[in-house]
């Protein structure tokens, strides 16, 4: 078969893409909060327990938004520099 491995990847794709789809639709029809997560839910314990921060951020972004913005870039930033060590890793092994 010529086009085994495209086949394959395919099907994998579409099988993950179908479990989330009926996860998805599960969680909607149970009605509770779809893809919740667990920061919300200790935020919320945190906040109901009456504790208070002793201290405070020097700098908060102006915006959800740019908020967002700063953690894409961070882990852009990451994602280059693994893929460098990586690739220089590789390049090395092979010129050896």
């Amino acid at each position: 078969m010529k086009y085994g491995l495209e086949i394959a990847v395919v099907l994998i794709i579409v099988v993950f893409a179908a479990v989330f789809l009926l996860q998805d639709a599960a969680i909607r029809a149970s009605g509770e909060e779809a893809w919740g997560g667990a920061d919300g839910a200790a935020a919320d314990l945190i906040e109901a327990s009456g504790y208070e921060p002793w201290a405070e951020p020097f700098w908060e972004p102006p915006s959800g938004e740019v908020e967002s913005l700063l953690f894409a870039l961070q882990a852009a930033i990451g994602a280059v520099v693994i893929g460098y060590v990586l690739g220089y890793w590789q390049g090395s092994r092979k010129t050896a």
